[in-house]
């Protein structure tokens, strides 16, 4: 046992709810951005510019999202170079085979296929790398051909419990749009501020409809929320940085003291239900619900949601994007989490339960 703890610690494979959890995770988050995310915006610059070479740069990019992913979480689990190129190959078939069901349907389990794949798959190109004298064969062998392999055996039933977890998060919104927009939106208001990814847990499970909206008004909660709530302590700076970058910029300070971490999770509970049961908010936005759990980092929240009411629109499902559309996605974007947020922290430091300072960015 301790012959093979050495040989793990030597390999750089530290099996740990860290590395996968986090690390992983929030690489694979990057990953997406980085290909799907941005393939989504230059297409909709593209379709609603009518430029489209733009168009086709976003259809590129989104292709790209299987081998982003998986060599974006490679990196994270430091893997050497030959074992990081090689997930290239892996990614795309985890992704194109988990976005299938058992039954040969679509799914929405591509990312959450490539994370539990690509991590395998690169700690076994880990375990043999450098092993050999014909490493430049063995290592991207053992990694193509494990994580393909992985990928025809289990992707497609990756898809399948994916797609069953979102269409029951979908069906159960739809039947309590109430206490599942408070439920969905506190929950993934949460995770965005956590060091995990929001936005790879809602595309692991394809959170789309009017879940995906409740997700992005818990997103915006905290992002816009911990912006203005702060900004006697952070000025100009920690606005952009928060509301445009992450709330997770917070986290050391809510270990410290977790009673700041409140006014931004009770207007998620507010704007939550706001979004589903009065303005309807959905994301539906060609992605695949990645969008709902970005918030306002880089305005990627709201502009999947317009993507989205374009691609409703030209498939006939809208009939036009309306004034109320708009007046909902500003209010749960960026009006009431600012304004709800600041209200409940004047209390909350009335009370004495935020101090001066506790917001204070390092």
């Amino acid at each position: 046992m301790a012959g093979f703890s050495a040989f793990l610690k030597r390999k750089n494979i530290v099996i740990s709810a860290r590395r996968y959890g986090v690390d992983a995770l929030g690489a694979m988050a990057q990953g997406l951005f980085c290909s799907l995310l941005i393939g989504t915006i230059l297409d909709t610059l593209g379709t609603q510019l009518g430029l489209d070479w733009l168009t086709t740069v976003g259809g590129y990019a989104s292709a790209m999202s299987g081998p982003a992913m998986a060599v974006a979480i490679g990196y994270a689990l430091q893997s050497p170079p030959l074992v990081l190129f090689s997930l290239a190959t892996v990614g795309y078939a985890a992704n194109a085979l988990g976005s299938t069901t058992l039954s040969g349907g679509k799914g929405a389990g591509g990312p959450l296929a490539v994370l539990f794949i690509a991590v395998i798959a690169a700690e076994l190109g880990k375990a043999v790398s450098k092993e050999t004298k014909v490493d430049i064969l063995v290592t991207p062998l053992v990694t193509i051909l494990a994580g393909v392999g992985l990928s025809a055996l289990a992707a497609p039933a990756i898809g399948t419990a994916a797609s069953s977890v979102g269409e029951f998060v979908r069906w159960a919104t739809v039947l309590q749009p109430f206490l599942m927009g408070i439920l969905v939106s506190v929950v993934i208001g949460v995770a965005l501020t956590l060091p995990i990814s929001s936005a790879a847990i809602c595309a692991a499970i394809g959170l789309t409809g009017l879940a995906g909206g409740a997700a992005v008004a818990g997103c915006c909660a905290n992002m816009v929320g911990f912006a203005v709530l702060s900004f006697r302590e952070n000025r100009w700076g920690g606005l952009v940085s928060q509301g445009l970058g992450t709330s997770m910029l917070q986290m050391g300070n809510i270990v410290k003291n977790p009673r700041i971490w409140l006014p931004a999770i009770l207007t998620s509970a507010v704007t939550g239900p706001l979004a589903t049961c009065v303005f309807r908010l959905e994301m539906n936005d060609p992605s695949g619900g990645v969008a709902a759990g970005m918030g306002t980092c880089g305005m990627v929240g709201p502009i999947g949601v317009y993507a989205g009411w374009v691609s409703d629109v030209a498939s006939g499902v809208k009939a036009a994007i309306t004034a109320l559309d708009w007046v909902g996605l500003v209010l749960i974007c960026f009006v009431l989490p600012a304004v709800l947020t600041w209200l409940f922290g004047l209390f909350f430091r009335k009370i004495g339960w935020i101090r001066e300072g506790d917001l204070k960015l390092s």
